[in-house]
């Protein structure tokens, strides 16, 4: 079986830029029509603008933590794609914390901007597939996509907000994934080790030790470019996954074959 989405439609959330920009793209190329999300306007026009031309590539721009925002975002594909059937949660935030800081909210932060909306866009596209589902037909009727990090089973003081947040979304995969199985709808998290995102990009800009620490530590030696992201969620997106839900695919080059405690994972 291929790995065709040709036709599909996806909505992709941190679309502006590195890992879910490489997805999207990937995506357009493959034949499946596209609407890139993100708070950041600027860069989504910058990124997409030239593209608008063609007739499978949107973009959205709105704050995701808001309901409101989510509503408009599905109204807004619907109206260019007349569906929606691939959901890619890729919008995530870095920060760094403090787990002996009570002041330090970085855990509510990285709840409200890692996992909230990532919960609330499933929840809300889950009944949008639902009610476009042929009930007399067998075919899968969706497939989500979480973007996590292999912070959340590793342990790393200065990273404790993000791991956390990272293992509220694993288990956000395996509860979706066997609430919307009788609907056929599958959800599945790719969790990632370093690959040069937007964020990572301006951590190594302020810290250039970084990258060789990352590099030591994974077994590959290398960071990886987004875009090796992109076939990976094609295949879980794609009908050649039609038995795989709830699971949690790593992609780290390698590193949690190690154990470090202080090895960077972001």
């Amino acid at each position: 079986m291929s790995f065709s989405i040709a036709g599909k439609t996806a909505i992709v959330t941190g679309g502006a830029n590195g890992i879910g920009l490489a997805i999207g793209r990937h995506f357009a190329d493959a034949g499946a029509n596209v609407m890139f999300a993100d708070m950041d306007e600027k860069r989504l026009t910058e990124e997409l603008g030239d593209d608008l031309d063609d007739s499978n590539i949107r973009f959205f721009a709105g704050d995701l933590r808001e309901r409101l925002t989510l509503a408009n975002l599905l109204s807004a594909t619907l109206d260019a794609f007349d569906q929606v059937d691939i959901l890619v949660n890729g919008a995530r935030q870095v920060i760094p914390s403090d787990p002996l800081d009570m002041e330090d909210d970085s855990v509510r932060t990285l709840l409200n901007q890692n996992l909230m909306p990532a919960l609330r866009l499933s929840q809300l596209i889950a009944k949008r597939m639902i009610k476009q589902a042929d009930e007399d037909s067998d075919n899968p009727a969706g497939s989500i996509i979480n973007l996590s990090s292999i912070a959340a089973r590793r342990t790393h003081p200065d990273l404790m907000a993000y791991s956390v947040a990272s293992a509220a979304l694993d288990q956000m995969t395996r509860s979706l994934a066997v609430a919307l199985a009788p609907s056929r709808i599958r959800v599945n998290s790719i969790a990632l080790g370093s690959v040069m995102s937007a964020s990572l990009q301006s951590t190594l800009k302020e810290n250039r030790d970084f990258r060789d620490d990352i590099e030591k530590h994974t077994p590959l030696s290398r960071i990886a470019a987004p875009n090796e992201l992109a076939e990976t969620a094609q295949f879980l997106a794609s009908d050649a996954a039609g038995f795989m839900t709830g699971q949690i695919l790593t992609i780290d080059g390698g590193r949690t074959l190690l154990d470090p405690v202080a090895a960077p994972a972001h």
